[in-house]
């Protein structure tokens, strides 16, 4: 395993520590069509029905296309969030930095379990990779306006207000922004 592939990691919290895990193409097939015994036999993880169903199948649908056109993509895109061994989300960046350096992020905790602390320790992993990329300036994070939960806490880590786009499959969302330090 190279290391851009290695686990990204977070430290121990509340939650617990945290390992976001690249998936293979295979992996993203079988949850882009809701198919958790292939996602299983694909990754040998377990996958909660909730990250496979609804408005994750297009998230896993997007990505497996985005890595088929440009495998170098992979490394960026969506992991699995293991917390000790067990997937409890999914998260990652929606692609590799673009021309001025920006990344956005992606997380999402399996519902039964939010509310323990696992966004955080998602986001603050997602911060440390960012800022290990020099190539990244800027992490970003596009959140519908009735989502408290996500707006806490990109406030807790100081992403900035900048803006309001709309989104075709999720309205409109509010723009947050962090300028990444060099490592």
């Amino acid at each position: 395993m190279t290391e851009r592939s290695a686990p990204w990691t977070s430290a121990p919290t509340a939650a617990t520590g945290l390992s976001l895990v690249q998936l293979s193409r295979a992996a993203m097939a079988a949850l882009m069509v809701g198919d958790l015994d292939g996602a299983a036999a694909a990754s040998g993880l377990v996958f909660p029905a909730d990250l496979a169903d609804g408005r994750m199948k297009g998230v896993w649908a997007r990505r497996y296309h985005q890595t088929g056109d440009d495998p170098s993509s992979a490394e960026w895109v969506t992991r699995a969030v293991l917390a000790d061994g067990v997937v409890i989300g999914a998260a990652g960046f929606h692609g590799p930095p673009d021309e001025r350096g920006m990344v956005e992020v992606g997380y999402g905790v399996a519902e039964g379990r939010r509310r323990q602390g696992y966004a955080k320790a998602i986001l603050a992993a997602l911060i440390r990779r960012a800022a290990a990329e020099p190539a990244v300036t800027v992490l970003r994070a596009t959140i519908s306006p009735d989502n408290a939960a996500s707006l806490a806490t990109v406030a807790a880590f100081g992403l900035v207000h900048v803006g309001e786009q709309w989104d075709e499959e999720d309205g409109l969302e509010l723009i947050y922004e962090l300028p990444v330090p060099a490592a």
